[in-house]
């Protein structure tokens, strides 16, 4: 028996190494990858390091390519996207959880069944919504689609009817509109929550590439996913460049998630009821 408890935490930890180093291999690759020479990226014989370390990628991309522009072009379709899905997840939400008003439970089913329509299904009467609305190749037709989100909805709601009814009770009594009960004090209780969810949606935008390669016609209107798929010239991909290119790309949302990755783990922790 004594053997055995020795055993599994050894098994236990080795995997997660494992997983970890499965996980981290690919980032790696990448950095490598874009530290190299042209003639180093390609060649027959596998070169694991680059010799000599070179920036090169880095700056042609920056130099020569769109990536400025397709920074920005992420940048404010990831935060617009991000910050109009918490705002419609929570005001549904709250509806739903506090509100009485005929077809409710009906209206709440027909939102979550949502989740079970692929994106892919919706494919073509979206382009053609997008299409009537002229918003084609715009901000506006990349964002609209990615708005509304069923499982942010759901997320919000059973948080919210975790809180007690006495809360909202007390702050009707009060003179509370429905409007403040929910900014002043509803969504200042999920902050966690809503910092999960904030995080999550905006890492799913900034990767997002069906929808931005459908919607966008133009170089000027690529984001950072489908500007992988121009790192290109006359004699075909270039490789370090690309792996540049994703490296850059990427970076913000590594970054997003490292620096707020306490919050978004205690957020998916009070969703589950594993901490009050």
């Amino acid at each position: 028996m004594r053997r055995g408890h020795v055993v599994w935490p050894v098994v236990a930890t080795g995997a997660t190494f494992l997983l970890g180093f499965l996980w981290v291999f690919p980032l790696l690759w990448a950095v490598l990858t874009a530290l190299k020479s042209e003639q180093q990226a390609v060649a027959q014989s596998l070169v694991w390091f680059p010799n000599p370390a070179s920036f090169t990628a880095f700056r042609d991309v920056v130099a020569l390519g769109n990536l400025p522009r397709w920074y920005l072009n992420s940048t404010v379709t990831s935060l617009v996207i991000t910050l109009v899905t918490v705002a419609l997840a929570a005001l549904a939400a709250y509806a739903f959880s506090q509100l009485r008003f005929r077809g409710k439970n009906a209206l709440l089913w027909l939102f979550l069944a949502g989740i079970m329509i692929p994106f892919e299904a919706l494919l073509i009467p979206l382009f053609r919504l997008m299409n009537d609305l002229n918003a084609v190749n715009t901000y506006a037709g990349i964002i609209l689609p990615q708005i509304v989100s069923p499982i942010a909805i759901y997320v919000f709601k059973n948080f919210f009817d975790a809180i007690p009814k006495e809360i909202h009770e007390a702050a009707v009594v009060d003179g509370a509109s429905e409007w403040r009960i929910l900014w002043r004090i509803f969504v200042p209780l999920s902050g966690n929550v809503l910092w999960a969810i904030g995080i999550v949606t905006f890492i799913s935008a900034w990767n997002n590439f069906l929808w931005p390669f459908i919607i966008t016609t133009s170089p000027e209107m690529m984001t950072i996913p489908l500007g992988l798929t121009q790192v290109q010239d006359a004699y075909g991909v270039r490789f370090a460049r690309t792996m540049a290119t994703a490296v850059l790309g990427g970076l913000p949302v590594v970054l997003a998630y490292l620096i707020f990755q306490r919050r978004v783990t205690e957020g998916f922790l009070t969703v589950t009821g594993l901490k009050g």
